[in-house]
């Protein structure tokens, strides 16, 4: 493993960078993705990501995230609502559940895709295979009492 994806790994589980990550983050992707008309998400260095454009869940206005995502073999995505391990569940996944139908960019491209929350067994084979791709989920996990939710985005 490459040694900053290590450095990463460290430095992101920690409650300071759970503070500070969730402000600073999504704020430098969302700047260096917009400056390079998609082709550059900046977090992606470490963790491949998406940009998702879901409708609010309550207002209904276009809401653009930039995620960290894990590519499945399949061509789909496994998203992960771990909010760095902070209490709340992040609003992304509230927009998910009340709209499903949803669009990501991926490497610059925009794909239609559908999101579904992952429950039992299947959500528990998508665990495995998250911690193993970026362990400090366990340690998001650990910190707090909510299950973190996971969806599965598939093109639609």
């Amino acid at each position: 493993m490459p040694v900053g994806r290590t450095l990463m790994q460290k430095m992101s589980s920690t409650r300071t960078f759970a503070r500070i990550g969730p402000h600073v983050v999504p704020a430098m992707d969302k700047a260096v993705h917009r400056l390079t008309r998609g082709k550059v998400l900046l977090s992606a260095q470490m963790l491949p990501g998406v940009v998702l454009t879901a409708r609010g869940a309550r207002s209904g206005l276009p809401r653009v995230t930039p995620l960290a995502c894990m590519p499945e073999p399949d061509g789909r995505w496994l998203l992960v609502g771990s909010n760095f391990g902070r209490p709340g569940h992040p609003a992304w996944t509230a927009n998910l559940l009340a709209h499903p139908d949803v669009e990501v960019n991926w490497k610059g491209e925009d794909i239609p895709v559908r999101a579904e929350l992952l429950t039992g067994e299947e959500r528990a084979e998508a665990w495995r295979a998250a911690l193993a791709f970026w362990p400090p989920y366990a340690t998001y996990q650990a910190r707090i009492e909510r299950e973190i939710r996971l969806f599965r985005l598939t093109r639609r």
